[in-house]
């Protein structure tokens, strides 16, 4: 199989991932959520933002980095849906906070497709810089590379190990919570990524994705600064 090919198949797999997650916290582990996340104006938005922000971004990016063609980003899709969310909250009047149950879906479903890009190769456009380390990886032109897409999907994949503990130990402020929890981290680990990819420069040492990653942090710690207090005996319905 080719490596769009492959991209492809851990791109399925990725949302078959994340759609047993969510079927795990909401059948087997029967945590309630928000009736309005499971609306199909909620979804729509949701999907529409995270479509537009995913390649506007993601070319963007590409741009930047002195190459042309189209791309598109999960960081962008995460900045487009989480911008096409609240806007769609505010013109509801919806004051609750909805974003619960994806938590778990989301890292699970990263940790997933960053294996595509792994074996996407050069053409993704994922990889990392040059490096002596023993763990560097040949994407076919001689040169070792940081094998980023596997730091991030261990990153992920670790997140989700944490999420799965907190659900099973019925952890009320992780779960109600998680959705930030793992923006915040997500944005963190891909922060720290950016500095060995080979992404154009914007401000300083900084790419389109250092800024997007401090976006999506900033955003996480205000809603988890702001967010109520929550005990065991709400789990259920605040989750």
């Amino acid at each position: 199989m080719s490596g769009a090919e492959l991209h492809a198949v851990f791109d399925v797999a990725a949302w078959g991932a994340a759609a047993i997650a969510m079927w795990w916290l909401s059948r087997v582990r029967g945590l309630q959520f928000p009736r309005q996340s499971f609306e199909l104006t909620y979804i729509a938005a949701l999907v529409f933002g995270a479509g537009i922000g995913a390649y506007i971004l993601g070319t963007l990016n590409l741009w930047f980095s002195g190459m042309s063609g189209i791309a598109r980003s999960v960081e962008g899709a995460l900045a487009g849906g989480i911008v096409a969310i609240e806007l769609y909250k505010w013109r509801h009047g919806i004051s609750l906070r909805t974003g619960a149950r994806f938590a778990l879906p989301l890292a699970i479903g990263v940790a997933v497709g960053r294996l595509g890009c792994y074996f996407a190769g050069l053409e993704d456009f994922t990889y990392g810089t040059p490096t002596m380390l023993p763990w560097g990886h040949d994407f076919g032109d001689g040169v070792l590379r940081h094998p980023v897409q596997l730091y991030e999907s261990l990153a992920m994949a670790g997140f989700a190990a944490f999420y799965v503990w907190a659900v099973l130990n019925r952890n009320a402020a992780v779960i109600t919570n998680g959705f930030y929890l793992v923006l915040f981290y997500y944005g963190l680990q891909r922060f720290l990524w950016e500095f060995i990819k080979p992404y154009g420069a914007l401000i300083g040492p900084f790419s389109l994705f250092h800024l997007l990653s401090l976006f999506v942090m900033i955003y996480a710690a205000v809603m988890l600064a702001t967010a109520p207090n929550v005990s065991l005996k709400h789990e259920r319905a605040a989750a």
